[in-house]
Order: C-alpha cells, then sequence, then structure tokens
C-alpha cells in the first residue's frame, strides 16, 4: 500500500495535470527522481538532440545532463562559453535548441507556473525559442497561488540560491527578503498562465523534495 503522502501528492498531482491541460501544458507525474529522468530521456526522443538547460538544483540533483551526454545527444553546456563572444554563440544555440531543461520556482494548484529569474536566460528560453520545455518540480514547490508562489520564491529559494551563489544581499544574511536592488537576483517576474503552442512546454511532478 502506497503511503499517505505518495498519495496525497499523487492526488493533488492529478488536479494540476487537469489545469495544465486547460492552459495548453501537458503534464505528468512521476513517483520519484528515477522516474522523471527516464520521462525526460523519453520526452528528448531517438536519434541526436541539442539538449540545453537552464541553472537548476534540480536538474543538478538529478544527473540527467551526464545521462543526455552518454546518450550521444549534443549537450549545450553553457558553463564552457565564458567570453562575451562564446556566450552570445551559446545564446542562439540554447535558443534554437530541440529541448530546453529547468525547473520553475512554483507551480500553482491551478496550473500557473511561477519563476523569479536574475539575468533572465531561464525564463526567456521558457517563454520563446526551443522546440519543447521540459520543466521538472518536486511537490514541495506546489502553491496555492500565484502571490504564494512569489512569496515563496523570496523566503524559501532565492535566500539559499544567494547563499550559494556568494552574493552580497540581505537574504544570504538573514534568510528573508529585504526587498534589494544592489546585487539582487530577484530581477525578472515571469508568470507562464498559457502556451499558445500546444503541448510545448511539458511539467514533470515529482513526488519527491526536490531543489529550492
Amino acid at each position: 500500500m502506497a503511503a499517505p503522502m505518495q498519495i496525497f501528492y499523487e492526488n493533488q498531482a492529478a488536479g494540476i495535470i487537469r489545469k495544465l491541460a486547460l492552459r495548453n501544458m501537458k503534464g505528468y507525474y512521476c513517483p520519484d527522481q528515477a522516474a522523471a529522468a527516464d520521462l525526460i530521456m523519453d520526452l528528448i526522443g531517438e536519434g541526436r538532440k541539442s539538449v540545453a538547460y537552464g541553472g537548476s538544483m534540480t536538474i543538478d540533483d538529478m544527473k540527467i545532463k551526464d545521462r543526455i551526454a552518454a546518450a550521444g545527444h549534443e549537450l549545450i553546456i553553457r558553463e564552457n562559453y565564458k567570453t562575451p563572444e562564446e556566450q552570445k554563440i551559446c545564446k542562439s544555440l540554447q535558443v534554437n535548441a530541440d529541448t530546453f531543461l529547468m525547473s520553475t520556482n512554483a507551480v500553482t494548484l491551478d496550473g500557473e507556473l511561477v519563476n523569479i529569474d536574475g539575468r533572465g536566460n531561464r525564463v526567456s528560453f521558457l517563454i520563446f525559442g526551443p522546440e519543447q520545455v521540459i520543466v521538472v518540480a518536486g511537490m514541495n514547490k506546489v502553491v496555492t497561488n500565484v502571490e504564494e508562489g512569489i512569496s515563496r520564491v523570496h523566503l524559501a529559494a532565492a535566500p539559499p540560491n544567494t547563499v550559494r551563489l556568494n552574493c552580497d544581499t540581505p537574504c544570504a544574511k538573514t534568510g528573508r527578503c529585504g526587498n534589494c536592488l544592489p546585487n539582487t537576483i530577484c530581477c525578472q517576474t515571469v508568470i507562464t498562465r498559457f502556451s499558445r503552442i500546444p503541448d510545448r512546454i511539458k511539467v514533470i511532478l515529482v513526488g519527491e523534495t526536490l531543489g529550492y
């Protein structure tokens, strides 16, 4: 018999998946990271595909990038592009990628994605460019509504990220949002409520605590 929390996650995810469908996004539920990784590989598809990714502790912890490279796909490793000229090339490769991998800062019960970015590269490719976007989110990122999602970023996602990135921000020191301007990583707020291209955005909900 499944544990009560897993049953809860499955039931909650089913409702979110129905709402995602109304928003032209395809939803999936996986009980764990291993199942999610298998699904990602299936969604990337056969043959050599180009795959880009946004900064994400969820994606890093899953080790999916190693698996993608081992499968023979063209993994666009953005960290390898260092100079301004190289970064320009990287952007052109990312925007034309077959698949873009990312997580989301929050997903609402009504199927909206809430993301707050620094440079905006992650949210820009969510909005436009790559043929498909695969969003992986642990069920710990489920929130009631957009307002709660934004609060979640300020209280639970941004502070540990600023510590990880060695940012000199109030939240890195106090663990709470200081509504700062210098050195802030909360620059772009994007709410994805509908996809004009049916099923371009695919959201994998995972029955575990993943990422920030």
